[in-house]
């Protein structure tokens, strides 16, 4: 009897042993659950806190108010007149006067052109005067060449003299004045001579006749045909 009941208690013994160790082999944790498992909730949640992108940056955007820049921006020069067109017969009023003392014979005239447009516009060289039924312009007189052309602005006048005699033949008597621009330089066709009213009913002219280039004021214009 004594014998049966030991190896009972040794039997118990080793079963319980057993079972020990086949609890710590399994590798349960407390909770049920195996350490794999942990080990992959650990790797996922370590993936998904990686993939989060960062925050917005807190800084605060560059005010829309900033000041410009204080660099002046080019201006265009207005003071250069070398794009300025040339007057045209509808850019201008012309007009005759006698420049002689009243009775005495009529040889020297002055011809006035007013621009009566809006804008600035150039007389170039001289204009095509012609007396009565001449065959031609009156020549030009030397030495009236200033080189430039004369700007008008609107309202300002031009001036070119014209000497009706020069003591030569072929006298006869002028009833009428056509003046023209002419074609400066050749840039374009000349336009039609206008007739200008006279200031006298009619006078004397000979082959002698002469005309000045355009000229700024009425002494530069009149000068050279007065003293000849």
């Amino acid at each position: 009897m004594k014998t049966s009941w030991r190896r009972h208690i040794l039997g118990a013994g080793l079963v319980a042993t057993v079972l020990t160790t086949a609890a710590c082999g399994s590798g349960n944790t407390s909770d049920g659950s195996k350490p794999s498992d942990q080990q992959r909730a650990t790797t996922s949640a370590s993936a998904t806190t990686s993939a989060t992108p960062p925050s917005a940056s807190t800084e605060p955007a560059a005010s829309s108010s900033a000041r410009p820049s204080s660099t002046p921006k080019p201006t265009k020069t207005t003071g250069d007149d070398s794009s300025v067109e040339l007057c045209t017969m509808a850019d201008l009023t012309l007009a005759i006067t006698n420049y002689d003392a009243q009775g005495e014979e009529v040889r020297h005239l002055m011809l006035v052109a007013t621009n009566l447009s809006a804008k600035k516009c150039d007389v170039q060289n001289y204009p095509e005067v012609t007396l009565g039924d001449a065959q031609r312009p009156a020549s030009v007189k030397e030495g009236t060449d200033s080189g430039e052309a004369i700007t008008l602005a609107p309202g300002e006048k031009a001036y070119a003299g014209v000497l009706t005699t020069g003591g030569h033949m072929d006298t006869y008597s002028v009833k009428y004045v056509a003046v023209s621009l002419g074609s400066p330089g050749g840039e374009a066709e000349a336009e039609k001579p206008t007739r200008v009213k006279m200031p006298v009913t009619s006078f004397e002219a000979d082959d002698g006749q002469r005309v000045t280039y355009w000229a700024g004021t009425e002494g530069l214009a009149m000068r050279p045909v007065t003293q000849s």
